[in-house]
């Protein structure tokens, strides 16, 4: 078992990034408390973003990519998504902050009086709450790891950069680590790789007070050792502490490949930790699963945020999960709702082994939304939805199966004739937008006669959330009787959780998020099962067009 570090101090690592954005601090944060952990330590992660929200909720994917939930109701980064996904620690609301939620914290507590009347300055009372906070969420820990949002020369960064310089001096050397994340890129017409803007960024930073440790130098190619001696020297970091973090064809495979670098050794080494050697066997098979994949499925997605793909991001990795835990690869096919509204049911999605219809906002693309479940309902084609997408399976089964012309979403039509969903209950009257949803884990029930159930494996299950409209009960009765089969339910029987068709072959819409509980040495049991349903499909229809079921256009109430 590892030790503890000296006095019993939690050690911190800060990641910081240069150059350009997007070189992928989230998932080198990520891949270093898998190490850590691996070698018998306790890791959290912590997240510092410097934009002013107050958190991401109110941002649209496109700005930001997708909002992840935790079990405790936080819309937090996506990284922390990749944090869950590579340590078995659970984020929650002390593991992501930004500017916005530092400056309320601090101006509140001058309306209270708290700073006896001193003039409130970015340093010491801005600073002092971010460390404040980064100590919080370091707690318990054997390690904490800090990421800074953003890139060095940004002037929103500045105070989590002088607050993190501060920390070394406030715990001791031997108890803080800086590790630079920067691009050292390949010039394709001067056939060679060049370290100027690494030795600017690292300039930059020196600038600020903060010298680097370790530097994880972005590249398409492997770094000659004569590169890294000039990274080295130009940059005044040891050369075994330049770590040549090359593009992989996985993103499971970056641990793998820095601790072939030596990287998690450099770190407890500079730390003052002893540790066992790190046990990564589970990473080795999960690696060898990915690349050795036997057989392939396309998944049509059809959403209205497919131009970023982080807008998805837990919901893409958890269909890569449930490729891994069938040994096969996935092949996300992205579709675009308001394409299918103007064109019809397009090819990609009648090509493909399974459909979802992820989660969403808005009237936007709706249309093509529930055209995609009507063609999934009556071919047979394996279908997932998510949240809105459970929403929209509803709405189609309302208008199509039960005759409810017109049925909608009091979100997408207030003045429609059927609001087979409407806004929750607790949700009326709330004109915040950031932070009021229906938010975190909740219970959720199963009905042992169901496909839910047998998914699961259990009766009772937690599930987190992010919405702020439900199935509408008054249609409840109506909706089952027709053949609509609610498989989860709230533990007081009062929201719809989930909701399946009994005469197909894998129908399943939950109004939950699975995706952010699925893990890649873990996967969630529905994205198991979904993608085992595309196989089956892919085999039973192999080189022909799928049959119309009209047992399942006209299901009855039977199980």
């Amino acid at each position: 078992m590892a030790e503890r570090a000296k006095g019993g101090k939690t050690k911190f690592i800060f990641i910081t990034g240069g150059v350009v954005s997007s070189l992928g601090k989230g998932l080198a944060s990520a891949s270093i408390g898998a190490l850590l952990e691996a070698r018998g330590l306790r890791v959290t992660m912590i997240k510092m973003d410097p934009y002013i929200n107050v958190d991401p909720g109110t941002m649209s994917p496109f700005q930001h990519g997708e909002v992840f939930v935790t079990d405790d109701g936080a819309e937090t980064d996506l990284d922390l998504g990749h944090y869950e996904r590579y340590v078995s620690t659970l984020m929650g609301k002390k593991n992501n902050f930004t500017t916005g939620k530092i400056y309320d914290a601090v101006i509140q507590k001058e309306r209270r009086g708290e700073y006896l009347g001193g003039t409130v300055q970015v340093i010491p009372h801005i600073t002092d709450e971010i460390k404040r906070r980064i100590l919080e969420g370091a707690e318990g820990y054997d390690i904490a790891i800090g990421e800074i949002g953003g890139t060095v020369g940004d002037i929103e960064s500045l105070p989590f950069l002088e607050a993190i310089r501060q920390f070394r001096w406030d715990r001791g050397k031997e108890h803080v680590l800086y590790v630079h994340l920067t691009l050292v890129p390949y010039i394709a017409t001067a056939g060679e790789v060049k370290t100027k803007p690494t030795q600017h960024s690292v300039k930059e930073l020196t600038g600020l007070g903060i010298s680097p440790d370790i530097l994880l130098c972005r590249t398409s190619l492997p770094l000659d050792p004569k590169i890294k001696s000039k990274i080295a020297h130009f940059c005044n970091v040891e050369e075994n502490a330049v770590i040549t973090a090359q593009d992989v064809s996985s993103i499971y495979e970056v641990p793998l490949a820095l601790h072939e670098e030596g990287l998690d050794e450099r770190v407890v080494e500079k730390l003052n930790i002893w540790t066992a050697s790190p046990s990564l066997g589970r990473w080795r098979k999960l690696v060898a699963t990915v690349k050795g994949a036997r057989e392939r499925v396309k998944i049509a997605m059809v959403g209205k945020y497919i131009d970023l793909s982080d807008s998805y991001k837990s919901l893409n990795e958890a269909l890569v999960h449930g490729g891994i835990a069938n040994d096969c690869g996935v092949d996300i096919v992205p579709v675009d709702s308001e394409r299918v509204e103007a064109e019809g049911i397009v090819e990609e999605i009648r090509q493909a082994d399974a459909i979802l219809v992820p989660m969403g906002f808005g009237h936007r693309g709706t249309e093509g939304k529930i055209a995609t479940v009507k063609y999934a309902r009556e071919t047979g084609v394996p279908y997932l939805g998510i949240c809105f997408g459970m929403q929209m399976a509803v709405i189609e089964f309302a208008r199509h199966v039960c005759g409810l012309d017109g049925a909608n979403s009091t979100e997408v039509n207030p003045d429609t004739p059927h609001p087979v969903i409407h806004l929750m209950s607790d949700q009326k009257g709330v004109v915040a937008k950031g932070g009021t949803m229906r938010l975190g884990a909740f219970p959720c029930s199963l009905d042992g006669n169901t496909l839910a159930a047998r998914v699961y494996g259990k009766r009772k299950i937690s599930e987190r959330h992010r919405h702020r409209y439900e199935f509408n009960n008054e249609y409840r009765a109506l909706l089952e009787k027709h053949g609509l089969v609610l498989s989860g339910l709230s533990p007081d029987g009062s929201l719809v959780e989930m909701v399946e068709l009994p005469n197909h072959p894998w129908f399943l819409a939950s109004q939950f998020h699975p995706e952010f509980k699925s893990r890649p040495l873990d996967c969630h049991p529905m994205f198991k099962s979904y993608i085992r349903a595309a196989l089956d499909h892919r085999d039973k229809t192999s080189g022909h067009q799928p049959m119309l079921l009209s047992s399942v256009a006209s299901a009855g109430p039977g199980r």
